[in-house]
């Protein structure tokens, strides 16, 4: 994947990302997918190579031995641990040339932080068990709640008119941020398991939730960052075959 920029003088990036069951196409991991919405959005001229997993090229052997992907070279220097990437890339790749993702608002970090635990619980469990779908709808219940609160860059303290439920289109304005590049990944993994293995919707009055996700489905550093469904089901049928 190449972005274009003007100039000539980018960075050498290259990001190594989990194949899928093809060993070539995207395979399922939340956190490949968030760096690679965060090269994406941040405008970077970038390439991005699929590891097969199951037979792991000798020459990535050497560069990054005993290393999962995600992994990043940058200008030929190994970086590795997501969040540590994720990191570096916002201070090194920064204004006035690059964009700033980090959110304005702590709590649009803190929102989804269970949520993905939530789920993993959830799927593991019996049918009969109804404690862990119950703690995913409470995780469900906040971040809709957050969505639909206006955030305070939304309120005009000068306005005669309240503003009493968010129009924003994501968790921390209208643009995305590093908060929806973790968030996301792993809402579409948990809409797509969770319905294939529990027969689980994400309710519709949820409305925040459901107009965050169509907001996202419609930018392609979301969309086309997406491994398909095939892949999220492949990698939970182990998960839920564990079931007793």
């Amino acid at each position: 994947m190449a972005l274009r920029q003007n100039s000539d003088k980018e960075p050498s990036i290259e990001l190594f990302i989990k194949a899928g069951h093809d060993g070539q196409n995207v395979g399922n991991c939340p956190f490949c997918q968030r760096l690679f919405m965060v090269l994406w959005l941040k405008g970077v001229k970038f390439t991005v190579t699929t590891v097969d997993m199951k037979k792991k090229p000798t020459e990535l052997k050497d560069l990054a031995p005993g290393t999962n992907p995600p992994f990043l070279l940058y200008n030929g220097d190994l970086k590795t641990d997501f969040i540590k990437i994720e990191d570096f890339l916002e201070l090194t790749l920064a204004p006035p040339r690059y964009p700033h993702l980090s959110p304005q608002n702590k709590e649009s970090f803190d929102v989804g932080a269970d949520l993905f635990a939530k789920f993993s619980a959830y799927i593991k469990s019996t049918p009969t068990n109804t404690y862990h779908e119950k703690a995913l709808l409470r995780e469900f219940h906040r971040l809709d709640v957050y969505l639909n609160t206006p955030l305070p860059q939304e309120i005009d303290h000068n306005s005669t008119v309240d503003t009493l439920v968010s129009k924003r289109k994501f968790l921390d304005g209208d643009r995305l941020t590093l908060a929806d590049c973790n968030l996301l990944p792993k809402l579409h993994v948990i809409k797509i398991a969770a319905k294939k293995y529990c027969d689980f919707d994400i309710p519709v009055q949820f409305t925040g939730v459901w107009r965050y996700l169509q907001n996202a489905y419609g930018t392609e550093e979301f969309r086309h960052t997406c491994p398909a469904d095939i892949e999220i089901e492949k990698a939970y049928l182990d998960v839920v075959g564990k079931r007793k």
